[in-house]
Formats: C-alpha cells, structure tokens, sequence
C-alpha cells in the first residue's frame, strides 16, 4: 500500500516553528516572500492566534517538513445562526503538488467546519491561477466576483 503524500494536522499554540515554515512555504509559493517573512511576528503573537478556535492552521508534513497548508478564518453569521468559514492562504511546496495534498488539506477542513456548524467554506483565486480554479471547482460551486481591498486610515501597513 503506497504511503500518503503528507500528514494533515491542525497546528496548535506548541508549533509556532511549524507555523513559520507555513509561512515562508507560503511566501515562496505567492512569489512574496516579504509579505510573509518580511517583518514576523513574536512567538507568543503566532502563539495566541493558533489557540483561537476561528483561526485554523493546517499543515501537510512529510515526516517533519512543511510541504504544505492553509489557514482559514470562521465568520460567525448575523442573518442566521450560522458559521462560514474563508480558505485566506492554501499552498503546496511546488515539488510536491498534484499528489492530492490540498484536495487532503481542504477535506480535514471540511471535517473541522462540520464540527463547528459551518454551513459552507469559501476560498478566492485569481484569474489566470488555473490550477487552483480546477481544484476548487471539483470541489465546489464557482461564483464570479470582484475583491476590493479598502484602506483604513492610520492602519500601520504592515512593512
């Protein structure tokens, strides 16, 4: 029986290490390296974040690397008593795709947001990322929108 390509798991308030590599995975991957590793925050600030229930961190190992993963978001609902939850970074180490890590990450996910009484997961992708629209349309229902980033006053923008 052939091994599985990684190991699934949610990262807890112990793996700010693993949650680093996530990130500089995550900065190779969307070419941004800065954006993910430019200014990183302190231990206990990662810490805290990955001991929130509405913040998930999974990660894909291979032994004890990081080859790939996803943070998501809960959104608690107003018009019903609901949750969504928002894919914000998913990625896999370039090496390792097309081995069915994501669609593995996505699937633990969905397991999670079951467990929390979500009703739906929602993800973006980019135009021209055609990987990423064929694998979230196997799994889903394409929806055609526009994305705006709105500046807040006085915001410190992260540099």
């Amino acid at each position: 029986m052939p091994r599985p390509p990684a190991t699934v798991r949610r990262l807890t308030a112990a793996d700010v290490p693993l949650l680093r590599a996530l990130n500089a995975l995550f900065g190779e991957a969307f070419a941004e390296p800065d954006t993910y590793g430019g200014a990183p925050p302190d231990d206990a600030y990662l810490a805290g974040l990955l001991a929130r229930e509405h913040v998930v961190v999974l990660a894909a190992l291979a032994g004890e690397a990081v080859v790939g993963g996803l943070v998501a978001y809960e959104f608690d609902k107003v018009e019903r008593a609901r949750r969504e939850v928002y894919i914000y970074d998913l990625a896999v180490r370039a090496d390792r795709r097309r081995r069915g890590i994501a669609t593995a990450l996505i699937e633990h996910l969905r397991a999670i947001a079951a467990g929390r009484g979500a009703w739906v997961i929602f993800v973006q992708a980019d135009h021209g990322d055609d990987p990423a629209i064929a694998l979230y349309e196997g799994l889903g229902t394409r929806e055609e929108v526009l994305h705006f980033d709105i500046p807040v006053a006085g915001a410190p923008d992260g540099s």
